[in-house]
């Protein structure tokens, strides 16, 4: 399946800029002949927006969701975004993914919450793992600070999961998280890692760029700079199939030893 990365930072604060970003990259991605796109993290309000946070937030099935399913039904490909989602009086940090269909296939809400930003501002999840089926792949989600628990990745793999999505607000120091963590991540646990990150400076945060899709073999299909940008890159299930072949990581597992990691 081919996968579109769109690695920008948006216009933070505007819902009406982002939907019409997201629109155009979903029309130069279909163009392209990708079956999903996938959005950064907070892609839909922005990230540093402080209060704007709680005033933007929408509920799961809410009216961004219907634009965004609206965006994905015209192009005729999956979309996944992340975006701050209202649930009752809470506020989780969110991403979704919506059909080629317009169908809602998973909401995953971010369970590692990162720096006081983020304390302060959402609820975290308590769901591991989410899961759609996309492609003839079984794809999972989970939002940036999330990737860099081993757990969490080897939580995936165990269920199945052929794609990982990561939308992410990767910043400055912490670059070799994409550069390095990432790509291990992928080889480790037998499955492709699409890591969506936001560029630029926003608010008292740098965000460094470098998405990439990673595979199984720890190599990066497609890596990007610094700046605004559509990455393609394919998700080639037969090489999957071939390389847990190869690297047998899950069946040479011996959990009886790691009980003391809980």
């Amino acid at each position: 399946m081919r996968t579109a990365l769109l690695q920008s930072s948006g216009l933070p604060g505007s819902l009406a800029g982002n939907l019409k970003a997201l629109d155009e990259a979903a029309d130069r991605a279909a163009a392209a002949g990708a079956g999903l796109l996938v959005a950064p993290e907070m892609f839909l309000t922005g990230y540093a927006i402080g209060d704007g946070v709680r005033r933007l937030a929408d509920p799961a099935d809410g009216a961004c969701a219907d634009a965004v399913a609206e965006i994905a039904t015209r192009h005729g490909l999956a979309v996944a975004y992340g975006y701050p989602e209202r649930a009752g009086d809470q506020v989780f940090n969110s991403a979704q993914i919506v059909s080629a269909d317009g169908d809602r296939l998973a909401n995953y809400r971010k369970t590692h919450l990162f720096g006081d930003f983020e304390r302060d501002h959402f609820t975290p999840g308590e769901q591991q793992v989410v899961q759609a089926e996309l492609g003839g792949l079984r794809v999972g989600l989970m939002i940036c600070y999330d990737v860099e628990f081993p757990e969490n990745v080897r939580a995936h793999a165990l269920a199945g999961t052929d794609l990982l999505l990561v939308p992410t607000a990767q910043m400055h120091p912490f670059q070799f998280v994409a550069e390095s963590v990432v790509p291990v991540r992928a080889f480790e646990n037998q499955l492709y890692v699409a890591y969506v990150n936001r560029v630029g400076q926003e608010g008292e945060f740098d965000f460094v760029g470098l998405s990439t899709l990673a595979g199984p073999d720890g190599v990066a299909r497609s890596r990007a700079g610094r700046g605004t940008e559509l990455l393609l890159a394919d998700v080639d299930p037969v090489l999957l199939a071939a390389s847990r072949e190869a690297n047998p990581y899950l069946q040479d597992r011996r959990p009886s030893l790691y009980g003391s990691l809980v």
